[in-house]
């Protein structure tokens, strides 16, 4: 015969008080039914774990042997059902984040210690990736929520939410004739190389800072190519040319390099960083960390550009 859980707190009950009376006034039942579960209970183990007179019950030394892992084994099945609950409550499991690159300059480190201190219990799973593979991730069902680069220049079924304003701004070697201005017209970098993001790896910023240039009807000249921001601004910093990038660059910033703003202003010159999740499949754990982020967004660092 198997073995509950019922019988087990029973068990344990009754060890505590050493009567039949008192441990089913605990248990909120009668005692002839605690009496027949426990003596089953005996009958399934093949010994005796209480010795009942008219007047007394005791343990006996089988009894007090299996007592403390009845006691183990209670508490594990315990949280077992906690945990069960929590994870579904969004409190416990784990939670899978894919993020791009820029994420790590500043959302990342403002809101990551906030969550794991409000929600301890949830194993979080890192993955830093490109647009592309954090949205394929998240309709694959490997990733439960992205923070990628908006606005998204393709069509999806997830939900993007925007979380963090940036713009775009120029980046320089520090030795570059134009570094010392205030601002940069990009019309003025026309004629000279410059690094541009991997088509194939980062479709969202290649496209982004393609309608920019357009826009500023400037046909660039592109020397070399990277698939992130931190790559781009080392090779800006070794001389290979200029770039543009998200200005939240400026936090992780050598003094070999400089950014500067745009001028004039472009309608394409603002970027976001967005939360990405499936409205269909959002897991509770999701939910609960785009709650955090909305209390702690990252201000714009336009401000300390212009």
């Amino acid at each position: 015969m198997a073995i509950d859980l019922r019988q087990l707190r029973q068990l344990i009950v009754l060890a505590e008080t050493l009567s039949f009376r008192e441990t089913a006034e605990r248990l909120n039942m009668t005692q002839p039914p605690l009496s027949v579960s426990i003596r089953k209970l005996e009958e399934s183990l093949g010994v005796r774990l209480f010795d009942r007179t008219t007047h007394s019950v005791r343990l006996t030394d089988a009894g007090r042997a299996v007592l403390a892992d009845a006691r183990r084994a209670l508490f594990h099945a315990e949280e077992v059902k906690r945990v069960a609950r929590d994870t579904v409550k969004g409190l416990a499991g784990q939670l899978r984040i894919g993020f791009v690159g820029s994420a790590k300059a500043a959302l990342l480190p403002r809101v990551l210690p906030v969550y794991r201190k409000v929600y301890p219990n949830v194993s979080l799973n890192l993955t830093e990736g490109s647009n592309t593979a954090i949205v394929k991730g998240i309709s694959d069902g490997d990733i439960d929520i992205g923070i990628v680069r908006s606005p998204f220049v393709f069509a999806s079924e997830l939900t993007y939410v925007p979380v963090e304003d940036d713009i775009f701004v120029v980046a320089l070697p520090a030795d570059h004739p134009m570094a010392s201005q205030d601002h940069i017209n990009l019309t003025e970098l026309s004629t000279e190389p410059m690094i541009q993001y991997t088509l194939n790896a980062i479709p969202g910023l290649h496209s982004l800072t393609m309608m920019l240039l357009q826009e500023a009807r400037v046909n660039p000249i592109v020397a070399q190519v990277a698939e992130q921001v931190h790559t781009v601004i080392c090779l800006v910093e070794s001389g290979l040319g200029w770039s543009v990038v998200p200005s939240t660059a400026v936090l992780h910033a050598t003094e070999n390099v400089v950014f500067r703003p745009i001028r004039p202003r472009l309608k394409m010159g603002r970027i976001s960083l967005s939360l990405a999740y499936h409205p269909n499949y959002e897991t509770a754990a999701a939910q609960l960390f785009r709650e955090v982020v909305g209390h702690y967004l990252t201000p714009a660092l336009e401000q300390d550009l212009v």
